[in-house]
């Protein structure tokens, strides 16, 4: 497992912040957590989990939905209002299709259901650092292309910049948002599964649920203006998704 962080040469335990208020959760999860070599802070409530979140300089941030004094919907909006970009893993006990999709809408990386295996959220763990460390890059995809990027139809991703353009104007996309399309883009006219996106662009195996996937889909095809009508992000259904970047 990944479970430290290189800079300047130098190598420290990857630092976790858990905002959780069960205390037998709590107990468990550091217990776990420190015995796979993370430094682990916790914290009982909203209010305090997001000023440490915050001020401390973490790797990741474990956040239950449910907390005293604020909830993880409200610090993750927060969060992510101020500029904080910091990997956003959410604990739920209640798993619906309605939280999922409004903590990842908010700004959340990934979500886990309560009761979880402890193997699958130390996936989960690896997974987002590994993503953290190492943005995926399209240069070899678009190595022809002078301003670094790459373009369909009236848009281009910007690769160095990590951005995305609709001729001047900028497309805001998350982090994942941005891998997702990045991948897509790299394998045009091919018809890709969820669990090979999951596998590419989250770093999951297929013991993941790719509702992830969808929900994303989701929110790209509005940011690209085709919520109603894909012309470039098609679903094949059955199986995946294919990027065509020259509807006809």
């Amino acid at each position: 497992m990944n479970k430290s962080i290189s800079g300047n040469g130098a190598s420290r335990p990857a630092r976790i912040l858990l905002v959780e208020d069960e205390e037998g959760l709590v107990m468990a999860l550091e217990d776990a957590l420190r015995g796979e070599g993370f430094e682990v802070h916790a914290e009982s409530e909203g209010i305090g989990g997001q000023r440490e979140a915050a001020a401390g300089a973490y790797d990741l941030i474990l956040l239950d939905i449910m907390l005293p004094g604020r909830d993880g919907f409200q610090i993750c909006t927060n969060l992510r209002a101020s500029g904080i970009k910091t990997p956003i893993l959410m604990l739920t006990a209640r798993g619906t299709t309605i939280d999922t999709v409004m903590g990842l809408r908010l700004g959340a990386d990934d979500y886990l259901a309560k009761p979880f295996d402890m193997p699958v959220l130390l996936a989960r763990i690896q997974a987002l650092l590994r993503r953290a460390a190492g943005p995926l890059s399209l240069k070899d995809a678009a190595a022809g292309d002078a301003q670094g990027g790459f373009r369909f139809g009236e848009f281009l991703l910007d690769t160095e910049r990590m951005q995305l353009f609709q001729g001047q104007r900028v497309i805001p996309l998350s982090v994942q948002e941005y891998r997702l399309l990045a991948f897509l883009v790299r394998h045009p006219d091919r018809v890709l599964s969820r669990d090979q996106l999951l596998n590419e662009a989250w770093g999951y195996d297929t013991q993941t649920t790719t509702r992830t996937v969808d929900v994303h889909m989701a929110w790209l095809r509005q940011k690209l203006g085709e919520k109603d009508l894909p012309r470039h992000l098609i679903t094949v259904r059955g199986f995946g998704y294919k990027f065509i970047p020259n509807p006809q």
